[in-house]
Protein backbone atom coordinates (compact mmCIF):
# COMPACT_ATOMS: atom_id res chain seq x y z
CA UNK A 1 0.00 0.00 0.00
CA UNK A 2 1.13 3.65 -0.77
CA UNK A 3 2.17 6.13 2.13
CA UNK A 4 -1.27 7.67 1.05
CA UNK A 5 -3.50 4.92 1.02
CA UNK A 6 -2.43 3.79 4.59
CA UNK A 7 -3.05 7.29 5.35
CA UNK A 8 -6.81 7.36 4.05
CA UNK A 9 -7.42 4.31 5.70
CA UNK A 10 -6.49 4.85 8.85
CA UNK A 11 -8.36 8.05 8.75
CA UNK A 12 -11.22 6.27 7.77
CA UNK A 13 -10.87 2.84 10.14
CA UNK A 14 -10.83 5.77 13.38
CA UNK A 15 -13.88 7.55 12.32
CA UNK A 16 -15.35 4.15 11.89
CA UNK A 17 -14.49 3.10 15.10
CA UNK A 18 -15.38 5.95 16.74
CA UNK A 19 -18.91 6.18 15.38
CA UNK A 20 -20.05 2.42 15.49
CA UNK A 21 -18.48 2.88 19.30
CA UNK A 22 -20.92 5.42 20.10
CA UNK A 23 -23.65 3.83 17.73
CA UNK A 24 -23.23 0.41 20.04
CA UNK A 25 -23.39 2.33 23.12
CA UNK A 26 -26.80 4.13 21.88
CA UNK A 27 -28.12 0.50 20.72
CA UNK A 28 -27.06 -1.71 24.24
CA UNK A 29 -28.83 1.52 26.17
CA UNK A 30 -32.33 1.38 24.29
CA UNK A 31 -32.30 -2.54 24.51
CA UNK A 32 -31.38 -2.38 28.23
CA UNK A 33 -34.58 -0.22 28.73
CA UNK A 34 -36.45 -2.65 26.48
CA UNK A 35 -35.67 -5.56 27.98
CA UNK A 36 -35.83 -4.58 31.49
CA UNK A 37 -39.46 -2.91 30.39
CA UNK A 38 -40.42 -6.27 29.24
CA UNK A 39 -38.75 -8.53 32.65
CA UNK A 40 -40.69 -6.00 34.84
CA UNK A 41 -44.33 -6.75 33.00
CA UNK A 42 -43.41 -10.45 32.07
CA UNK A 43 -41.56 -11.70 35.34
CA UNK A 44 -38.30 -12.68 34.61
CA UNK A 45 -35.60 -13.95 36.20
CA UNK A 46 -32.81 -11.50 37.10
CA UNK A 47 -30.23 -13.89 35.56
CA UNK A 48 -31.44 -14.10 32.71
CA UNK A 49 -31.78 -10.15 31.44
CA UNK A 50 -28.29 -9.67 30.75
CA UNK A 51 -27.99 -12.41 28.68
CA UNK A 52 -31.29 -11.31 26.77
CA UNK A 53 -29.60 -8.16 26.23
CA UNK A 54 -26.40 -9.20 24.74
CA UNK A 55 -28.09 -11.64 22.41
CA UNK A 56 -30.86 -9.09 21.18
CA UNK A 57 -27.90 -6.21 20.75
CA UNK A 58 -26.51 -8.52 18.54
CA UNK A 59 -29.84 -8.93 16.47
CA UNK A 60 -30.29 -5.69 16.44
CA UNK A 61 -26.62 -4.25 15.80
CA UNK A 62 -26.53 -5.69 11.96
CA UNK A 63 -27.13 -2.11 10.97
CA UNK A 64 -24.96 -0.22 12.87
CA UNK A 65 -22.08 -1.69 11.29
CA UNK A 66 -23.06 0.12 8.24
CA UNK A 67 -23.81 3.17 9.00
CA UNK A 68 -21.15 3.54 11.00
CA UNK A 69 -18.83 2.92 8.33
CA UNK A 70 -20.99 5.53 6.13
CA UNK A 71 -20.85 7.91 8.63
CA UNK A 72 -16.96 7.93 9.63
CA UNK A 73 -16.19 7.94 6.07
CA UNK A 74 -17.77 11.46 5.84
CA UNK A 75 -16.45 12.36 8.90
CA UNK A 76 -12.87 11.45 7.89
CA UNK A 77 -13.00 13.02 3.91
CA UNK A 78 -14.51 15.68 5.60
CA UNK A 79 -11.72 16.78 7.47
CA UNK A 80 -9.37 16.12 4.77
CA UNK A 81 -11.55 18.63 2.75
CA UNK A 82 -12.36 21.36 5.77
CA UNK A 83 -8.06 20.98 6.50
CA UNK A 84 -7.63 21.37 2.34
CA UNK A 85 -5.88 18.34 2.31
CA UNK A 86 -7.94 17.19 -0.69
CA UNK A 87 -6.70 20.53 -2.07
CA UNK A 88 -3.22 19.23 -1.84
CA UNK A 89 -4.20 15.88 -3.47
CA UNK A 90 -6.08 17.01 -6.36
CA UNK A 91 -3.30 19.17 -7.04
CA UNK A 92 -0.96 16.48 -7.20
CA UNK A 93 -3.13 14.81 -9.74
CA UNK A 94 -4.63 12.24 -6.80
CA UNK A 95 -8.78 11.79 -7.99
CA UNK A 96 -11.68 10.29 -6.08
CA UNK A 97 -10.39 6.85 -7.48
CA UNK A 98 -7.32 6.71 -5.25
CA UNK A 99 -9.39 7.34 -2.02
CA UNK A 100 -11.42 4.66 -3.33
CA UNK A 101 -9.20 2.13 -3.12
CA UNK A 102 -7.93 2.17 0.65
CA UNK A 103 -11.62 2.24 1.86
CA UNK A 104 -12.80 -0.48 -0.30
CA UNK A 105 -10.36 -2.74 1.64
CA UNK A 106 -11.99 -1.33 5.03
CA UNK A 107 -15.44 -2.37 3.06
CA UNK A 108 -14.33 -5.49 2.14
CA UNK A 109 -13.65 -6.02 5.89
CA UNK A 110 -17.17 -4.74 6.80
CA UNK A 111 -18.96 -6.65 4.62
CA UNK A 112 -17.59 -10.13 5.59
CA UNK A 113 -18.40 -9.19 9.33
CA UNK A 114 -21.84 -8.21 8.62
CA UNK A 115 -22.40 -10.76 6.28
CA UNK A 116 -20.64 -13.74 9.12
CA UNK A 117 -23.35 -11.76 11.78
CA UNK A 118 -26.21 -11.60 9.98
CA UNK A 119 -25.86 -14.88 8.44
CA UNK A 120 -24.85 -17.09 11.05
CA UNK A 121 -24.58 -15.41 14.12
CA UNK A 122 -27.67 -13.22 14.72
CA UNK A 123 -30.38 -15.68 13.77
CA UNK A 124 -28.76 -18.26 16.15
CA UNK A 125 -28.58 -15.35 18.98
CA UNK A 126 -32.10 -14.28 18.15
CA UNK A 127 -33.16 -18.06 18.17
CA UNK A 128 -31.06 -18.20 21.40
CA UNK A 129 -32.64 -15.31 22.90
CA UNK A 130 -36.48 -16.29 22.17
CA UNK A 131 -35.85 -19.90 24.16
CA UNK A 132 -34.77 -17.89 26.83
CA UNK A 133 -37.69 -15.63 26.39
CA UNK A 134 -40.33 -18.32 26.63
CA UNK A 135 -38.52 -20.51 29.33
CA UNK A 136 -38.23 -17.12 31.42
CA UNK A 137 -42.02 -17.15 31.26
CA UNK A 138 -42.63 -20.75 32.05
CA UNK A 139 -40.42 -20.49 35.05
CA UNK A 140 -42.06 -17.26 35.87
CA UNK A 141 -45.27 -19.02 35.79
CA UNK A 142 -44.48 -20.08 39.49
CA UNK A 143 -42.20 -17.16 40.06
CA UNK A 144 -39.81 -16.76 43.37
CA UNK A 145 -42.14 -16.86 46.21
CA UNK A 146 -41.49 -13.62 48.46
CA UNK A 147 -43.21 -12.56 51.77
CA UNK A 148 -45.44 -9.27 51.57
CA UNK A 149 -46.39 -10.19 48.17
CA UNK A 150 -49.17 -12.02 46.34
CA UNK A 151 -48.30 -14.47 44.12
CA UNK A 152 -50.47 -15.46 40.94
CA UNK A 153 -49.69 -18.82 39.33
CA UNK A 154 -50.99 -21.67 37.31
CA UNK A 155 -52.47 -19.41 34.85
CA UNK A 156 -54.12 -17.54 37.44
CA UNK A 157 -56.14 -20.68 38.98
CA UNK A 158 -53.81 -20.38 42.23
CA UNK A 159 -53.20 -17.14 44.19
CA UNK A 160 -50.32 -16.80 47.33
CA UNK A 161 -49.56 -14.90 50.04
CA UNK A 162 -47.06 -15.06 52.91
CA UNK A 163 -46.38 -12.80 55.61
CA UNK A 164 -43.00 -13.45 56.41
CA UNK A 165 -40.13 -15.50 55.75
CA UNK A 166 -37.02 -16.87 57.01
CA UNK A 167 -33.38 -17.20 56.18
CA UNK A 168 -33.77 -20.74 55.00
CA UNK A 169 -36.61 -19.40 52.55
CA UNK A 170 -39.24 -21.21 55.00
CA UNK A 171 -42.53 -19.18 54.66
CA UNK A 172 -44.36 -18.07 57.66
CA UNK A 173 -48.04 -17.51 57.91
CA UNK A 174 -49.09 -18.85 54.59
CA UNK A 175 -52.41 -18.22 52.58
CA UNK A 176 -53.41 -20.28 49.26
CA UNK A 177 -56.59 -19.90 47.08
CA UNK A 178 -57.14 -22.79 44.14
CA UNK A 179 -59.94 -22.47 42.19
CA UNK A 180 -60.99 -25.14 39.29
CA UNK A 181 -64.31 -24.59 37.78
CA UNK A 182 -66.93 -23.57 40.25
CA UNK A 183 -64.91 -25.26 43.08
CA UNK A 184 -63.06 -23.04 45.78
CA UNK A 185 -60.26 -24.37 47.98
CA UNK A 186 -58.61 -22.01 50.37
CA UNK A 187 -55.52 -23.15 52.45
CA UNK A 188 -54.17 -21.31 55.82
CA UNK A 189 -50.78 -22.60 57.30
CA UNK A 190 -48.47 -21.73 59.86
CA UNK A 191 -45.65 -22.21 57.36
CA UNK A 192 -44.39 -23.46 53.90
CA UNK A 193 -41.90 -24.81 51.71
CA UNK A 194 -40.76 -24.47 48.24
CA UNK A 195 -39.17 -26.95 46.56
CA UNK A 196 -38.39 -27.84 42.86
CA UNK A 197 -37.60 -31.04 40.76
CA UNK A 198 -34.46 -31.41 39.53
CA UNK A 199 -35.68 -30.28 35.78
CA UNK A 200 -37.65 -27.30 37.01
CA UNK A 201 -40.51 -28.82 35.64
CA UNK A 202 -42.73 -29.95 38.36
CA UNK A 203 -42.88 -27.18 41.60
CA UNK A 204 -44.12 -28.30 45.03
CA UNK A 205 -45.68 -26.51 47.81
CA UNK A 206 -45.03 -27.97 51.01
CA UNK A 207 -47.48 -26.50 53.86
CA UNK A 208 -47.66 -28.01 57.20
CA UNK A 209 -49.84 -27.21 60.39
CA UNK A 210 -52.64 -25.34 58.79
CA UNK A 211 -56.35 -25.94 57.69
CA UNK A 212 -57.95 -26.32 54.37
CA UNK A 213 -61.86 -25.14 53.44
CA UNK A 214 -62.91 -26.32 50.09
CA UNK A 215 -66.79 -25.63 48.64
CA UNK A 216 -68.40 -23.96 45.83
CA UNK A 217 -69.84 -19.96 45.48
CA UNK A 218 -73.58 -20.31 46.19
CA UNK A 219 -73.48 -24.04 48.20
CA UNK A 220 -73.85 -23.52 51.80
CA UNK A 221 -71.90 -26.93 52.49
CA UNK A 222 -68.09 -26.27 52.97
CA UNK A 223 -65.74 -29.00 54.03
CA UNK A 224 -63.36 -28.47 56.41
CA UNK A 225 -60.08 -30.67 56.88
CA UNK A 226 -56.58 -30.10 59.46
CA UNK A 227 -53.59 -31.65 58.20
CA UNK A 228 -50.21 -31.78 59.50
CA UNK A 229 -48.46 -31.82 56.34
CA UNK A 230 -50.47 -30.72 52.84
CA UNK A 231 -48.12 -31.05 49.37
CA UNK A 232 -49.69 -29.10 45.91
CA UNK A 233 -47.61 -30.08 43.12
CA UNK A 234 -47.49 -27.40 40.56
CA UNK A 235 -46.14 -28.80 36.95
CA UNK A 236 -45.51 -25.87 34.68
CA UNK A 237 -46.64 -25.84 30.98
CA UNK A 238 -44.11 -27.68 29.05
CA UNK A 239 -45.41 -26.02 25.44
CA UNK A 240 -42.93 -24.71 23.18
CA UNK A 241 -45.13 -21.77 22.50
CA UNK A 242 -45.02 -22.61 18.43
CA UNK A 243 -42.61 -22.42 15.65
CA UNK A 244 -39.37 -20.22 15.61
CA UNK A 245 -40.10 -16.96 14.11
CA UNK A 246 -38.31 -16.48 10.95
CA UNK A 247 -35.25 -14.27 12.13
CA UNK A 248 -34.64 -17.43 14.04
CA UNK A 249 -34.18 -19.49 11.38
CA UNK A 250 -30.82 -20.72 9.66
CA UNK A 251 -29.89 -19.26 6.82
CA UNK A 252 -29.73 -22.07 4.37
CA UNK A 253 -33.53 -22.96 5.36
CA UNK A 254 -34.39 -19.97 4.64
CA UNK A 255 -33.23 -20.76 1.00
CA UNK A 256 -34.70 -24.42 0.93
CA UNK A 257 -38.39 -22.41 1.74
CA UNK A 258 -40.31 -21.24 -1.09
CA UNK A 259 -42.51 -19.03 1.45
CA UNK A 260 -43.27 -15.47 1.00
CA UNK A 261 -42.03 -15.21 4.37
CA UNK A 262 -38.70 -16.79 4.40
CA UNK A 263 -37.70 -15.17 1.07
CA UNK A 264 -38.08 -11.26 2.22
CA UNK A 265 -36.03 -12.53 5.20
CA UNK A 266 -33.20 -14.12 3.12
CA UNK A 267 -33.28 -11.46 0.78
CA UNK A 268 -32.93 -9.38 3.63
CA UNK A 269 -30.04 -10.82 5.19
CA UNK A 270 -27.82 -10.99 1.84
CA UNK A 271 -29.02 -7.08 1.71
CA UNK A 272 -27.72 -6.38 4.36
CA UNK A 273 -23.61 -6.96 3.30
CA UNK A 274 -24.63 -5.59 0.23
CA UNK A 275 -25.67 -2.46 1.42
CA UNK A 276 -21.81 -1.85 2.93
CA UNK A 277 -21.05 -2.16 -0.49
CA UNK A 278 -23.14 0.10 -2.15
CA UNK A 279 -22.88 2.47 0.74
CA UNK A 280 -18.72 2.78 0.14
CA UNK A 281 -19.42 3.21 -3.33
CA UNK A 282 -22.31 6.42 -2.20
CA UNK A 283 -19.94 7.68 0.56
CA UNK A 284 -16.73 9.13 -1.50
CA UNK A 285 -18.35 11.04 -3.81
CA UNK A 286 -21.57 12.45 -0.85
CA UNK A 287 -18.46 13.41 1.61
CA UNK A 288 -17.35 16.36 -0.83
CA UNK A 289 -17.07 19.34 0.78
CA UNK A 290 -17.73 23.18 -1.27
CA UNK A 291 -15.19 25.80 -0.83
CA UNK A 292 -16.25 27.38 2.61
CA UNK A 293 -18.43 24.68 3.85
CA UNK A 294 -17.92 23.31 7.53
CA UNK A 295 -16.73 19.90 7.82
CA UNK A 296 -19.85 18.13 9.26
CA UNK A 297 -22.19 19.87 6.36
CA UNK A 298 -22.30 16.69 4.68
CA UNK A 299 -23.39 14.72 7.75
CA UNK A 300 -27.35 16.03 7.59
CA UNK A 301 -27.33 14.56 3.71
CA UNK A 302 -25.41 11.07 4.57
CA UNK A 303 -27.64 10.80 7.32
CA UNK A 304 -31.04 11.26 5.20
CA UNK A 305 -29.60 9.15 2.27
CA UNK A 306 -29.01 5.90 4.81
CA UNK A 307 -32.64 6.43 6.09
CA UNK A 308 -34.39 6.90 2.87
CA UNK A 309 -32.03 3.81 1.87
CA UNK A 310 -32.97 1.41 4.91
CA UNK A 311 -36.61 2.74 4.48
CA UNK A 312 -36.84 1.80 0.79
CA UNK A 313 -35.50 -1.96 1.89
CA UNK A 314 -37.82 -2.56 4.72
CA UNK A 315 -40.88 -1.51 2.46
CA UNK A 316 -40.03 -3.68 -0.14
CA UNK A 317 -39.32 -6.37 2.40
CA UNK A 318 -42.60 -5.85 3.52
CA UNK A 319 -44.10 -5.83 0.08
CA UNK A 320 -42.35 -9.27 -0.46
CA UNK A 321 -44.08 -10.53 2.31
CA UNK A 322 -47.70 -9.89 1.80
CA UNK A 323 -47.38 -10.17 -2.39
CA UNK A 324 -48.11 -6.51 -2.61
CA UNK A 325 -44.62 -5.91 -4.78
CA UNK A 326 -45.17 -2.79 -6.99
CA UNK A 327 -42.65 -4.47 -8.94
CA UNK A 328 -43.27 -7.65 -11.10
CA UNK A 329 -41.04 -10.83 -11.37
CA UNK A 330 -37.99 -11.25 -9.29
CA UNK A 331 -37.32 -7.62 -8.07
CA UNK A 332 -37.79 -8.51 -4.67
CA UNK A 333 -35.55 -6.42 -2.29
CA UNK A 334 -32.76 -5.70 -4.83
CA UNK A 335 -34.70 -2.55 -6.36
CA UNK A 336 -33.45 -0.61 -3.56
CA UNK A 337 -29.70 -1.31 -3.83
CA UNK A 338 -29.92 -0.64 -8.38
CA UNK A 339 -31.49 2.97 -6.64
CA UNK A 340 -29.12 4.02 -4.94
CA UNK A 341 -26.26 2.56 -7.15
CA UNK A 342 -27.69 4.60 -9.50
CA UNK A 343 -27.72 7.62 -7.50
CA UNK A 344 -24.10 7.15 -6.50
CA UNK A 345 -23.34 6.68 -10.33
CA UNK A 346 -24.52 9.83 -10.99
CA UNK A 347 -22.85 11.61 -8.00
CA UNK A 348 -19.38 10.09 -9.38
CA UNK A 349 -20.37 11.20 -13.17
CA UNK A 350 -20.64 15.06 -11.82
CA UNK A 351 -18.11 15.46 -9.19
CA UNK A 352 -15.70 13.79 -11.57
CA UNK A 353 -14.91 13.05 -14.83
CA UNK A 354 -14.27 9.32 -15.67
CA UNK A 355 -10.96 9.74 -16.85
CA UNK A 356 -9.72 11.68 -13.70
CA UNK A 357 -12.09 9.96 -11.09
CA UNK A 358 -9.92 6.46 -11.80
CA UNK A 359 -6.46 7.70 -10.61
Amino acid sequence: MRTLDRYVLREVALSWLAVTGVLAAILVSNQLAQVLGQAAERGYPRTVILRLIGLMSIQNGTLVIPIGLLLGTALALGRLYHDSEMSALRACGVGPGALLRPIAILAAAVTFVVGWLVLDTAPAAFAQAQQIQREALRTAEFGMLEPGKFHSFQHGRAVLYAESADPDGTLRKVFLQRREGGHVEIVLAERARHLVSQDGDLHTLVLYDGERFEGSPGVAETRRVRFAEHGIPVRLSTSTGGPLRVEARPTLDLYADGSRAARAEFQWRVSLPLMVIVLTLLAVPLSELQPRQGRYARIGPVILVFFIYINLLSAARTWLEKGSEPLPGMAGLWWPHVIVLAIAAVLWWRRAPPSWALR
